[in-house]
């Protein structure tokens, strides 16, 4: 079972999709930091000084102190229970970035791809019967005649 497995993990297409979930991962970490670090800033002063990782809705009051809090922190020190509007907000623009960029890069990927070439025709048509003949026949087996 162990020789199998082996077998198995060490084909080319697993091999290559583990490189690419490792590769995927990195590449999510770094358009997340896109998002929350470059993005989001300008995005939130535009809106009037938002920071969307602070946007959120308190549906039940902290045990420890009551509302409204200065921040998403403060909410979640106090114990309150919050719906967390700007960190999904931020988790869509992060995915259509990570979306788009997947699709520049199977569009980039298919474009270098060389177009198969298509295969010599193996059959032609006698002009004589219009019967379908070898390609390499000199004489029409259905008619007899001569295709030179």
């Amino acid at each position: 079972m162990f020789k199998e497995f082996k077998a198995f993990a060490m084909r080319g297409n697993v091999v290559d999709m583990a490189v690419g979930i490792i590769i995927g991962g990195a590449f999510g970490t770094i358009v997340k930091s896109l998002v929350d670090d470059v993005l989001m800033p300008p995005i939130g002063l535009l809106l009037g000084g938002v920071d969307f990782s602070d946007l959120f809705i308190t549906l039940k009051q902290g045990a420890t102190a009551a509302g409204p809090y200065a921040n998403l922190a403060a909410a979640k020190t106090a114990g309150a229970v919050t719906m967390n509007v700007g960190l999904f907000i931020n988790a869509v623009i992060s995915f259509l970035i990570v979306a788009f960029a997947v699709f520049l890069l199977i569009k980039a990927i298919n474009k270098l791809q060389r177009p198969t070439p298509e295969a010599a025709p193996a059959t032609k048509e006698c002009p004589k019967c219009c019967s379908t003949i070898p390609i390499k026949a000199t004489r029409c087996p259905n008619c007899t005649s001569d295709l030179k």
